[in-house]
């Protein structure tokens, strides 16, 4: 029997990290083959590399190299085009008989466009999602529009993907894909997690990423000052960073966060990358995290800490009762910190909820793109909802 052969695709440590169990589970299966495409972040010494982690677990079939030394506006563009070209290449080589892309980042848009050109069925994972701050939310729903399968983190998602015209019969709810990380990873304790990045912990502490609002222009630097310097206000509280992704001005904020830990090193540490396990064993420790990553919303609430979700890029994704949003202002980020450390606040955490799933996705991932027909699976028909339009 001919293995069904599943590609992956990814650009950054986060995706990666929430896709490793499905790649653990397609590898495991002997109906499947799991083949990796690595590109974007992974392969930028500026980005810690982190291909490498890829390669202590996997065999990456492709490296595409698209990144330029610029992050802006026209040199993403040409990474896009860049990437688009590779992805056409690899394709012809790797024949895969369908892709699986996570989310909406610009090197997940020219993969899908190149699937599709080449008519490979695209599997979209965390498609219907809204971040309306940022570039993301039009590339994540053009790969919804390019893809044939989908598998989304919510029922709320699982309609939006619908209302875009797919077919429901194609459109799964599988739940939230960081969550299963918690669940099966064998976390690091206080003591080996502190051995593992070189830093104690004190009273109080946060992990803070923060990055771009690409939608916005040139706000990073100045939404950023506002954070550090309400996050030099706090007492008793040390910080890990995490540092921004390839965006633009992405290397705006990760300057700025060289220079403040460098000016109090006994108070903060910064990473390029922590890698998933370290990571999530970070946020047992932490009160909240703190900037405007998607981690706030879809890992921390299961860890029954806060979240202090600052300005519009996350704007439109369903929150837990863990979060608290904020303007990209000190003072606004001040009474985040204010009510996070309340009794009331605190109280509500250990009630808090998060709405991502069981923890459970590759499983029922795996069983779809084992046993769905893919003969006709590259003819899609617009699904129209019988609603009345509202004039």
């Amino acid at each position: 029997m001919n293995k069904r052969k599943i590609c992956i695709v990814t650009g950054t440590r986060a995706e990666y990290g929430l896709l490793y169990w499905l790649m653990k589970e397609i590898e495991a299966d002997e109906a499947l083959e799991l083949q990796i495409i690595a590109t974007g972040m992974h392969l930028s010494p500026e980005f810690g590399l982190t291909y490498k982690e890829i390669e202590k677990e996997f065999t990456i079939n492709k490296k595409i190299e698209i990144l330029l030394s610029s992050d802006t506006p026209i040199g993403i563009s040409k990474s896009m085009g860049l990437a688009q070209i590779s992805f056409g290449e690899a394709y012809e080589e790797l024949k895969p008989d369908i892709m699986v892309v996570l989310g909406d980042r610009y090197e997940v848009f020219s993969a899908a466009c190149a699937a599709m050109i080449a008519r490979i069925p695209i599997a979209h994972l965390h498609g219907g999602e809204a971040t309306e701050g940022v570039i993301d939310e039009p590339i994540r729903h053009s790969v919804t529009k390019m893809s044939h399968l989908h598998f989304v983190a919510t029922g709320e998602y699982r309609k939006r993907v619908i209302q875009l015209g797919e077919n429901p019969e194609r459109v799964f709810n599988v739940g939230g894909m960081g969550i299963e990380n918690i669940k099966r990873l064998q976390l690091l304790s206080k003591k080996d997690f502190e051995k593992s990045i070189g830093f104690k912990l004190n009273k109080k502490n946060i992990l803070v990423t923060f990055h771009s609002v690409t939608l916005e222009k040139s706000t990073a630097k100045k939404q950023f000052e506002e954070l550090l310097e309400a996050l030099d206000e706090l007492e008793e509280t040390h910080m890990i960073f995490t540092k921004a992704n390839s965006d633009t001005d992405g290397r705006i904020i990760n300057q700025m966060i060289d220079e403040y830990v460098a000016s109090n090193s006994d108070k903060s540490i910064a990473f390029t990358s922590l890698g998933q396990l370290r990571y999530l064993s970070a946020l047992q420790y932490m009160d909240a995290v703190v900037g405007n990553s998607s981690s706030g919303l879809a890992e921390a609430p299961t860890f029954k800490i806060g979240t202090i979700n600052i300005g519009d890029r996350q704007k439109g994704r369903i929150k837990a009762k863990s979060v608290i949003d904020c303007k990209p202002t000190k003072e606004d980020i001040q009474k985040a910190f204010y009510k996070l450390y309340s009794d009331e606040f605190q109280k509500r955490l250990k009630k808090a909820e998060n709405p991502y799933g069981d923890g459970v996705a590759s499983r029922k991932i795996i069983e779809v793109l084992k046993k769905v027909e893919l003969s006709d699976i590259l003819k899609k028909s617009f699904y129209d909802i019988d609603f009345k339009l509202v004039v």
